[in-house]
């Protein structure tokens, strides 16, 4: 299970192991992570995390254009930079280069009664730290 913590808000995420087990595993390498999240520009209700040109050596796996509120996923670069995109509401995933699918690696199965408010705070008050680390089932 993955803790992420985040604009005052706490959520228990499941990590997606048999659908997308080399997208968990290189997130598994980043952990603990803490960064900061801050609205889409593209991609409709949602969060982001850039992280440039970071190379995790993946590619598409178990992956989604349209991730539905809850779900997290790695896009690993390629057309646009690497990034992770955590829904709030509905999303239709680009990028100033189009359409991007990303891996769907995590989904949020305690807390998901906040993230509505989490989207409009950094949506609203800007970049909100956060904390993704993994704890023991």
């Amino acid at each position: 299970m993955l803790k992420i913590k985040a604009g005052g808000y706490e959520f228990t995420a499941r990590l997606e192991e048999t659908d997308a087990p080399a997208t968990v595993a290189a997130f598994r390498r980043l952990l603990p992570l803490e960064s900061r999240i801050i609205h889409v520009r593209w991609s409709g209700e949602a969060g982001w995390i850039p992280f440039g040109d970071l190379d995790l050596g993946l590619g598409p796996e178990n992956a989604t254009c349209y991730p539905h509120p809850g779900e997290i996923v790695l896009y690993p670069g390629g057309v646009s930079e690497t990034e992770i995109l955590l829904a709030y509401g509905y999303v239709n995933f680009a990028s100033k280069a189009g359409q991007l699918a990303g891996n769907h690696f995590a989904t949020i199965v305690e807390g998901n009664e906040h993230l509505r408010d989490l989207g409009k705070t950094f949506l609203w008050e800007g970049a909100q730290e956060i904390v993704f680390a993994e704890t023991p089932v």
